[in-house]
């Protein structure tokens, strides 16, 4: 499979990317099919990855509680946070599964705290722990321009 840009909704560009000029960030032998990089300007991670739909780069962040995805597990174009169990389509920016803590979604619809699939029911005593889980917002992805040139990825980043 020859490496492209994958298309992200506009309205999901992250600020400032609009502006910013490409910069060369990854060669494109260095991601494959299925692979995630993390590649680093300043103090902005990056989640370059290899979807099946495309090359995408976004902030290396889980939009629940910012961990980082680049060593969560990528599958077509869904990737998985290994902190809460939350996925996330990387073509559309969707979250697939609420993570384990529950909270509201991007629209601000609660969801309850889950347990993995044989796993034992998680408790979630109330307390400002519980507060706090249940007013945590998954945000929405941002997205990063890609481009291929000359076999490197090219990112539009701002500074």
């Amino acid at each position: 499979m020859e490496a492209r840009p994958a298309t992200f909704p506009a309205t999901l560009l992250a600020l400032g990317a609009h502006a910013a000029s490409f910069e060369p960030v990854l060669a494109t032998a260095d991601l494959p099919v299925g692979a995630m990089r993390r590649v680093s300007r300043g103090d902005l991670d990056i989640l370059l990855a290899h979807t099946s739909a495309g090359i995408v780069a976004v902030d290396d962040r889980c939009p629940h509680m910012a961990a980082p995805l680049s060593i969560g597990a990528l599958d077509g174009c869904i990737v998985d946070c290994p902190l809460h169990s939350g996925r996330f389509d990387l073509s559309t920016g969707a979250t697939v599964r609420m993570p384990t803590t529950g909270g509201l979604d991007p629209d601000g619809l609660y969801h309850p705290t889950w347990s993995p699939a044989g796993g034992p029911a998680k408790e979630d005593p109330p307390g400002r722990k519980a507060e706090a889980r249940r007013l945590t917002r998954v945000r929405r992805i941002r997205y990063y321009p890609v481009r291929i040139v000359d076999g490197w990825i090219e990112a539009a980043i701002p500074r």
